[in-house]
């Protein structure tokens, strides 16, 4: 387990999937990740590489060649390597392996940093391509925030608060875990969305190009709370497992496969292509109050 800190955040994460563990404010010693408890999922903050959501049968095509991944990808149950490390910053990398190139033919370098300034959390996402062909990939953020957050709470007492005014549709899932083609409405014009658990019990909320690039989770029974700011991810999931004390805020660059996809993995929504040598960068930040 690796650590970072500063004078407001105590900050862990495991080298396995370069997951968070822990984000404890030091003045209030709340914690606010989910615990992981396997009884409702057993995962913190995963990351999402080289696809996020499901695949059609769980297989795309690449030069006619079908290949095998699973919901999210690998990234999140592989070992990182700490590459830097000093007392409010940490970098980890995964490049490709024997292993990774079984199911996914390119060669890459993901850099997964963590930056600590006052009470903000910064995770930054660098992927390299570095062999000789296109890439392809999506990347994507699964942080699971603890729900209700103090005690004296209840999930209910909770809402999501969007940085702008909302009318959005969301994108239904099938028990397969595939995009329909099909949105139906859910936000009119609003700015807040109050938290139930049946709001999952047909799987995340998912949006597109919502106007938002913030969404706060705060409480009217407690000052403490925290804003998850995104700009530049186009999609967003909203989640948490059934009866489960967490909500995820999960910005993507990516989505999952749509029910007629083709499989053709240059075809699939929200890929993200990199040339040979390209860099790619994307980050989120996350402030606790």
């Amino acid at each position: 387990m690796m650590e970072i800190t500063n004078e407001y955040l105590q900050v862990k994460i495991s080298t396995k999937g370069a997951e968070l563990q822990s984000i404890v404010r030091k003045d209030n010693q709340l914690e606010y990740l989910w615990s992981g408890d396997p009884a409702f999922w057993g995962k913190k903050s995963p990351v999402l590489f080289p696809i996020v959501g499901n695949l059609k049968n769980n297989t795309y095509l690449h030069k006619g060649i079908p290949y095998q991944l699973g919901r999210h990808g690998f990234a999140r149950d592989m070992e990182f390597t700490v590459t830097e490390h000093t007392e409010k910053q940490i970098t980890l990398n995964l490049s490709d392996s024997d292993t990774t190139r079984k199911n996914y033919p390119f060669s890459f370098s993901l850099n997964i940093r963590y930056t600590l300034q006052d009470a903000s959390l910064t995770v930054s996402y660098e992927v390299q391509n570095t062999g000789d062909e296109t890439m392809y990939f999506s990347i994507g953020a699964h942080p699971a925030f603890k729900v209700p957050l103090v005690n004296g709470t209840t999930y209910e007492d909770y809402a999501l608060h969007f940085s702008e005014t909302e009318t959005a549709e969301v994108w239904p899932l099938s028990a397969s875990g595939q995009i329909s083609r099909t949105p139906a409405p859910y936000l009119d014009h609003t700015k807040v969305l109050p938290l139930e658990k049946k709001l999952f019990y047909k799987d995340a909320l998912v949006f597109k190009n919502l106007a938002s690039t913030a969404i706060s989770l705060r409480s009217e029974k407690t000052p403490h709370g925290l804003t998850l700011r995104y700009a530049g991810f186009p999609y967003m999931g909203i989640w948490s497992a059934k009866d489960a004390d967490f909500v995820c805020i999960e910005p993507w660059c990516g989505i999952a496969d749509h029910d007629d996809a083709t499989g053709i993995l240059e075809e699939k929504e929200g890929i993200i292509p990199l040339s040979p040598e390209a860099l790619f960068r994307q980050q989120w930040s996350v402030i606790l109050f």
